[in-house]
């Protein structure tokens, strides 16, 4: 995969937006946690809303992002405004391997990326 070629990160970013478990459920594999994830998806109504990417190897990159919760089942976290957070993406080939969430922000998933 070329550097610049993120398209798995963005379909990953697609496939949670639109509640498009199938696709998350995509590629097969020993993916550990998929029904968890699928789950997730579905209970917490949120949305994830790219802001920057941050490129640290070829199989790794931090995303920042705005996260809201349109589709929350309770109306506070429907109308909280976006918190911004971090998620580590650990690519396996053209398949997102692992997706690790940093709410202490972009310095700590970046310091998480680099082993540290």
């Amino acid at each position: 995969m070329a550097e610049d070629d993120w398209s798995s990160v963005r379909e990953w970013h697609r496939a949670v937006n639109e509640r498009d478990l199938a696709a998350a459920r995509r590629p097969k594999g020993a993916a550990e946690g998929v029904e968890v994830f699928t789950d997730w998806i579905t209970r917490s109504g949120i949305h994830l809303e790219p802001v920057s990417w941050h490129p640290v190897a070829r199989d790794r990159i931090v995303v920042e992002q705005d996260a809201t919760w349109p589709d929350a089942p309770d109306a506070e976290s429907r109308q909280a405004p976006p918190v911004r957070t971090a998620t580590l993406f650990v690519l396996d080939g053209d398949r997102v391997a692992a997706a690790l969430r940093y709410d202490d922000g972009l310095h700590a998933a970046l310091r998480a990326a680099d082993g540290g």
